[in-house]
């Protein structure tokens, strides 16, 4: 039984004037709120003290924090690690000296359950954090670079345009989520992003690939009409795997703890914007800058015939 019928006949591109103003919108709010309210990161960028703790049976997050406030860690972010026995201590950096902020912490978890064990312990540097942050945006330029090079050579550089603007339009839609709520942005969240612009890729290709299709087998249809057909024919596609992927997400959100929620935020969020671009920002931006049949149709071979002497 399919999901939907191919002989759906929806008007994308007669919306995509309307698209293109939500998505301005968007983008304009996106990037305010990542220069106003800023990004939370985590102790990846920021620097900062990480311990993970073992307790003998399940512990209460929230009465370690308020232990932690009580002697002087107020910022301290406490989450679980695997399992509700297992969690996982985050605090800015701190003037003592690693081995000493480890035996306070590990004192202060004792004095309500002394059989805790520390299962790990680091001290991240500033500049680590800009090193982290620094690869994570040449990984994503480099990422855009050679996806405009690769779609330009399998179909055309106006469908390269599209592909790179509807995923520039996903990573800054979802950064700015991230700036807006002020969810914590740490090394899982660059992983989320960038695993959100090859989903994202994948669904343009194919709509993409059906377009190509469309247009060397199609006359008489203008190029508009042409990408609403291609559209119609993938939208079951791209609705069943929207939707069996955001249910794994949502369960991983709801079941994975906190030391997730933000890899699984940002792979819902972007995934919703994902499936929402390859429709009316790559395909519209493709169609604004004029693609046609023409551009597809194979190079015809030279007929000049040299004269023999």
């Amino acid at each position: 039984m399919r999901f939907l019928s191919d002989e759906t006949h929806f008007r994308f591109m007669e919306r995509r004037g309307a698209a293109a103003i939500l998505s301005a919108l968007l983008i304009v709010g996106s990037i305010a709120a990542i220069f106003v309210k800023g990004l939370n990161f985590g102790i990846e960028f920021t620097g900062g003290v990480e311990l993970e703790a073992g307790f003998p049976s399940a512990v209460d997050v929230d009465a370690v924090r308020q232990d932690l406030a009580a002697n002087g860690y107020t910022d301290a972010q406490v989450l679980y690690f695997g399992t509700q026995s297992d969690i996982m201590i985050r605090i800015p950096p701190q003037e003592a000296d690693g081995g000493v902020v480890r035996e306070q912490l590990l004192s202060v978890l004792r004095e309500t359950s002394p059989e805790v064990t520390a299962r790990s312990f680091s001290v991240v540097f500033p500049q680590i954090g800009a090193e982290v942050a620094e690869a994570g945006s040449l990984a994503m330029i480099f990422v855009l670079l050679m996806i405009f090079i690769y779609i330009m050579f399998r179909f055309q550089w106006r469908f390269s345009m599209g592909a790179v603007a509807a995923l520039i339009h996903d990573v800054i839609i979802t950064v700015g989520f991230f700036a807006v709520f002020q969810f914590q942005v740490d090394a899982s969240v660059i992983a989320a992003v960038l695993a959100v612009v090859g989903y994202s890729l994948n669904d343009t290709v194919v709509v993409f690939d059906r377009i190509r299709e469309n247009f060397l087998t199609v006359r008489g249809e203008e190029p508009s009409a042409v990408i609403d057909r291609s559209i119609n024919q993938m939208l079951a596609r791209t609705i069943i795997t929207g939707v069996t992927t955001l249910l794994v997400l949502v369960a991983l959100l709801v079941l994975g703890g906190e030391a997730v929620n933000s890899f699984s935020v940002a792979l819902i969020v972007g995934i919703v914007v994902g499936t929402y671009s390859s429709i009316y920002v790559a395909s519209a931006v493709a169609l604004r800058l004029g693609v046609s049949a023409k551009d597809l149709m194979p190079p015809e071979p030279d007929e000049a015939v040299d004269d023999l002497p």
